[in-house]
This record gives C-alpha cells, structure tokens and sequence, in this order.
C-alpha cells in the first residue's frame, strides 16, 4: 500500500523533469541553429568562433576560410612578401593589408566606440595623393572596401614611419559597411560630436619625399610648403580656436617631420617615435603618445619561433654603426663586443638583402640589442619583438609604447649606458640570464607582439587600436587639467563685469 503510493507521487516529479530536460535541450538547440545562421544571424559567425575557440590561449588560429572575401589581388606588387597564414590578431604580412570581411560587418555606431573622432577632409595633396594616388573628379578619400582601391605605402625603411596612413585607413573603414573591425575609434561628421580631431597629413612621407629643392629656382621645398598651408588651415578652423589645439592629434612620427611648425601647433597632442628633438614645452609625455614604429622583419609566427636551445647567437645587432650624439656607444660596444665568439655584431642596411638576413640573424638570437642612435629610439626595437628575441635596450632617453599598461622589464632588458660600456659586463649579464628566466620573456614577447602591429583592417589589440586607447587617455588626462583651471573663472569673469 505505502509503496504503491510513493510511485504513484514519483510518476509526477518524473514527468517534471522529463519536461525540464526535454525544453532545455530544445532551447540550446535553436540558440546553436540561431548563432550558426548565416544572413540573418544575430552575432557574426566569426565572432561564433571565437566563442567557441578557447581565446585565452596565446597560440593564433587560423580563421575559416568563408568568413573572408574570396577576391585576390597581386602580392608581387607589394613592397615586401605576404604571410597568408591568418591568426587571431592577423598579422597577415609585413606590409599589413589582410583580408576584408565578407557582409557580416556593420558599422560601427558613436555609442559603441571608446572614441569619437572628426578628421579633416584635407586635399589628396596632404595626404594619398602623395602615395600617387588621384580621386574622380572631388574625391577627398580612396575606396577602402576593397582591397584593389587601398594606395600601397612605399616599402622598405619608409615603412617604418607609416602610422598615419593606417590611423587614416582604420577612421575610413569605421564608417565603411562590411570592413570587420574594432568600435575603438569611429569617425564622426560632425566636429562638435567628437573627442579628439585627427588631422591627416601623411608628414613622414611629405618628409621623406618631398623635403629637398628641385632646381635652382626652387626656394621652398614642397614639404615645408604643406606645413605652412596646414597651418594656415588649422589656425582658421573653429575646431582649433575652441580649445587652442589642444583635442587636435597630429602624427609626425619621422624625427624631422613637421620640423618647421612644430612649436606653433605644439599645443596639439602628437604622435611620436621619440622625444629626441623635440623641447620639452613642445612634446612631452603629459600631452602626447609614443607609437611603435611599423617593423621592417616580417612577424614570426608562434609555433614557429625558436626556443633557448635553438637559437645559437647570445646577443644580435646588425645597423649603422657610426653614428653622432648619444649614438656613439655604438662604435665603443662594437669595439667591445666584436671578437666575441657568439655575438654578431656588424654593419648593415636595408639594401640587397639586409632585411632577410637581419630577420634571419634575430630569429636565430637569444638577445637583440637596441641601442641608442642619432635619436633615442628606432624600429630595430620592434623587429626584435616580432622576431620574440629578448630586447636589451642601452638608451638613456628612450620613451616606450604604451608603457603606461605594459610593463617592458617583463619582456625586455634594460642596461644603462655607463654600465654597457664597461668591459666585459654586457657579456657576462646576458650570458648569466638562463633557460628559464629567458623562456619566460620569451613567452611573454609571444603574447605581447600583436600589441606593436600594424595591419588593414585592425583587429582588436593591435597597434592601431592601441593608438586610439591612448589618446583617449590622453584626452581624458587633458579634460581634467581644463576643467581644473576653470574653476573660477566663471566667479572671476562675474567680478570683473561686476567691477
């Protein structure tokens, strides 16, 4: 009796939970069919992956191959060669134009980005225009939809300067449909709108190609030229009367660039290499960001990446060797490092085959040297990164990249000067520095480098975004110091109408 009756009071619980376990398996079922649906998909199917990828993982995976536009274009007319591996951070190649998304992107909206930005509708002359490129009739900005219409920037050493050609390339997609990229940054119409005014003036490259006088008729050149006409424009623009120049971003990131007007925008937030010839009431870490230079050494991947016991060189420097200023510790370390058995230390340039041989050289290194030059910094610095060989950085004066959210001692080495120098103590601290101390930096350059790359579109971490996080901490910094100094002046602006 009571046990016919304790069955008869399970056979409902039973029920219950057979209900329960069969609604839940329906419900996980329709939400995979909704997340995996192609057109009408409420999430992205990349972004599908990436869920359901461990993305904790240093490692890169490789992205299918429909997520991405199946249009090719000539990869012999590039500057240097593609690596079509595709990763999780697309390092796609030296050069760092990848593959667009394929209908699935959308663009992005001002309440989703970290920062809102106005850029200036400058003449082509200022900026694509000087990579040969000419619009249709009043074109301002290339089609950047395509991969076919993207200007290529000129390799080799002028590569290394070419941030502002992927700042401008990254503000264009952010309003260009079917470009997948992140909402960091987002360009805004309407000037009173935004958080920070870009101008887009490619100076580096003004620099670079147009500094020197043709003919004897010449007094000017152009690139000087260009500079007074911006600062003609700027001076006039509302934007810049409003609050003095101070939300402008300006990149003059070549060390002479912008060289005849610096102090007269110098109230403008610039982006820099270095502080290396600026005054400090020009350019100054208070105000202004350090942006990586573009390496030259195509990216190596994480897989392929040598460990301690396979790379046979201790310390690596292959550049100019005689150099003036603080550079001239580079002839007393040669003179001090030369005859050791398993240092490499020689001259060398980008010419012939000098970009394979120096990518060769620090793959095979445990430690690469960075060392002060004619300036505090150069590009040598992040080739090593991307090749995950240890950095010694012997510059005094060096300012790094986002070193406000990156700690540098935990993947680099840093040597003072008077120390290098001294005979036999650069040696003996590297070759004092074991397989486990090393392995760790070295696992940490793996999952830092993606930070100091370049690349069309931007992927999320990636030099460009990292770019835009720092001005809008910047900005944030610079919103306080105004808001401090007008404190009163509303109170003494009263007393004076009062008076």
């Amino acid at each position: 009796m009571i046990s016919s009756m304790s069955e008869k009071n399970m056979q409902p619980s039973k029920l219950l939970f057979y209900l329960i376990f069969t609604s839940m398996f329906f419900l996980i079922l329709s939400s995979v069919i909704l997340l995996q649906s192609s057109s009408n998909s409420f999430m992205p199917r990349s972004v599908f992956r990436l869920i359901v990828v461990n993305t904790t993982s240093s490692e890169y995976f490789r992205r299918n191959v429909n997520s991405y536009s199946k249009d090719t274009f000539d990869q012999s007319s590039l500057p240097s060669s593609i690596d079509t591996r595709i990763t999780e951070f697309e390092s796609s190649s030296s050069h760092g134009i990848g593959v667009l998304g394929q209908g699935n992107a959308k663009v992005c909206k001002c309440n989703q980005s970290l920062l809102k930005v106005y850029m200036y509708d400058l003449p082509p002359e200022f900026h694509f225009g000087l990579l040969g490129w000419k619009g249709e009739g009043n074109q301002i900005w290339p089609d950047v939809s395509t991969l076919d219409q993207i200007p290529r920037y000129p390799g080799g050493l002028n590569l290394q300067h070419s941030i502002e050609y992927w700042l401008a390339l990254d503000l264009l997609a952010s309003i260009t449909p079917n470009v997948a990229r992140p909402c960091s940054a987002v360009r805004v119409q309407n000037s009173s709108l935004a958080d920070v005014i870009f101008v887009p003036f490619f100076s580096s490259l003004s620099y670079n190609r147009q500094s020197k006088l043709h003919g004897k008729k010449e007094k000017v050149s152009v690139n000087r030229q260009l500079q007074d006409k911006l600062v003609e424009f700027l001076m006039s623009r509302p934007e810049w009367k409003k609050e003095g120049g101070k939300n402008h971003l300006i990149v003059a990131h070549h060390p002479n660039s912008m060289l005849g007007v610096r102090r007269k925008l110098g109230s403008a937030m610039f982006v820099l290499a270095d502080f290396g010839r600026y005054p400090a009431e020009v350019a100054n870490l208070d105000k202004d960001i350090i942006a990586p230079y573009k390496h030259i050494v195509g990216m190596i991947g994480v897989i392929n990446s040598a460990p301690f016991e396979k790379r046979p060189i201790l310390a690596y420097f292959q550049g100019a060797i005689y150099r003036k200023d603080a550079g001239v510790i580079r002839q007393e370390l040669y003179y001090l490092l030369k005859d050791e058995k398993d240092v490499h230390f020689a001259f060398g340039t980008v010419r012939g085959n000098g970009v394979h041989k120096a990518s060769e050289g620090m793959a095979s290194s445990k430690f690469c040297l960075n060392i002060a030059g004619d300036t505090p910094s150069s590009n040598r610095l992040f080739d090593a990164i991307v090749s995950h060989c240890v950095p010694v950085i012997i510059s005094d004066e060096i300012e790094l990249p986002f070193e406000d959210v990156l700690d540098y001692s935990g993947f680099c080495i840093f040597v003072q000067t008077s120390d290098a120098v001294k005979t036999g103590y650069l040696v003996n601290l590297l070759r004092g520095i074991k397989r486990k101390k090393w392995t760790k930096m070295w696992n940490r350059l793996k999952e830092v480098a993606p930070h100091f790359e370049y690349q069309y579109p931007s992927v999320s971490g990636d030099a460009v975004e990292m770019i835009w996080e720092a001005a809008s901490r910047k900005m944030h910094s610079a919103r306080l110091r105004l808001h401090k100094t007008n404190r009163y002046k509303r109170y003494q602006l009263m007393g004076m109408v009062k008076k």
